[in-house]
């Protein structure tokens, strides 16, 4: 399917986004953001990563293979998080009051994840603004599948090595990563026919000073990795690379499972996020890793709000929501929802909504900015 260029669709394409109604001081309140918050957030998500990092280091100068194994794998979990999660809220800026600590919590995290941030903020900023309209936005490209196919799962378990980019922004497994990475540092990007690429092209067509970020970004990627692989052969510690380079790729089960319901299996083209986006309640460790980005409807309802405020700015505004999903009730939700679009295509799930909201508009009131603040994400071109 072609689509329109976006310079285009930022001229034609006006989504005016209903919004449930909060008090503009609770608004102002929810949007502060805290340096000691900020801490606790990135600071205690690295302090993890150096934590089980070291963990893996110690048992494996000890020579015990199975407390090696076991630290390697909580390792993996916790770094597979950097990449598009840790990220993607200090992409926002909202993270610290402090705008450069932002930036370089962003840049520690996307390098070690070998995420590119310049693609993304592009991407992000477009997936805000016309969330889920597929002229504007294709960082997600419905329908998605939520698969637990065996050998997919054995890689969310071990190393995910063999998966493919295709419908959601991500470079895939670790080879797909690398050969991305590898392409993108010579300007190259992969073939239009996987749908996103074809995201990436049109991104680059939109704005070229941001692409040529990105090859400079994705050229700085493999120098530190390639860093990391040569210190190892030097030194000879080949753990380095599991530990810096590959841990992004290892054991993703939990990402995997509460990223994945964001979007997958709602409605597209529609100008409510109550229908479009999903919230869930999980457990605190896991609301931690995600940079509590399970409150998924709330944070594209109000971008501007700090990650750590995104449950209170929920508590205000609850009763205009729908009821947040649990993590098993969201997954049984898309599986059955996939199910039924493998016999009828076009099925999308119409979210209810409770007794006690606002009803459903295909119009909605004109924005202040406040409420239609995306943080810092937007790269200049798109400001």
């Amino acid at each position: 399917m072609s689509y329109p260029p976006l310079a285009d669709v930022r001229k034609t394409l006006r989504v005016e986004w209903y919004r449930s109604p909060i008090p503009g001081k609770t608004l102002r309140e929810l949007s502060r953001r805290s340096d000691l918050q900020g801490w606790f957030q990135a600071g205690g998500h690295l302090a993890l990563f150096c934590l089980t990092g070291a963990l893996v280091f110690h048992f494996w100068s000890l020579q015990l293979w199975g407390a090696f194994m076991l630290s390697l794998f909580c390792h993996g979990t916790v770094t597979s998080f950097f990449s598009g999660i840790a990220a993607h809220e200090l992409g926002h800026g909202t993270v610290f009051r402090t705008k450069w600590l932002n930036k370089i919590f962003l840049h520690i995290f996307s390098l070690i994840g070998w995420f590119d941030t310049y693609d993304y903020n592009m991407s992000h900023t477009y997936h805000h603004r016309y969330t889920l309209h597929p002229e504007g936005d294709r960082e997600v490209l419905l329908p998605i599948e939520p698969t637990l196919a065996s050998f997919f799962m054995l890689q969310l378990f071990t190393i995910n090595i063999t998966s493919r980019p295709r419908r959601v922004f991500d470079k895939g497994g670790l080879i797909s990563t690398v050969m991305v990475t590898l392409k993108r540092a010579f300007g190259v990007v992969g073939p239009a026919r996987v749908p996103i690429f074809e995201w990436y092209r049109a991104l680059h067509a939109d704005q070229p000073e941001e692409f040529r970020k990105s090859i400079r970004w994705s050229r700085i990627l493999l120098l530190f990795h390639g860093g990391v692989l040569v210190i190892a052969i030097v030194s000879g510690l080949w753990l380095l690379p599991l530990i810096f380079s590959t841990a992004t790729f290892t054991a993703n089960w939990i990402r995997y499972f509460v990223a994945l319901p964001q979007h997958c299996g709602l409605r597209d083209k529609v100008n409510d996020f109550r229908k479009s986006v999903r919230s869930m309640r999980i457990n605190p460790l896991f609301s931690f890793l995600y940079w509590r980005m399970e409150w998924h409807l709330e944070h594209h309802m109000y971008a501007g709000v700090p990650c750590y405020n995104l449950r209170k700015l929920y508590e205000e505004i609850a009763d205009d929501l729908p009821e947040p999903r649990t993590l098993v009730g969201a997954w049984k939700e898309m599986r059955m929802i996939w199910r039924r679009q493998k016999e009828d295509p076009d099925y999308q799930f119409d979210t209810p909504l409770p007794p006690t909201a606002r009803a459903f508009r295909e119009e909605a009131p004109e924005e202040i900015e406040l409420e239609s603040s995306i943080g810092d994400l937007a790269p200049a071109g798109l400001r």
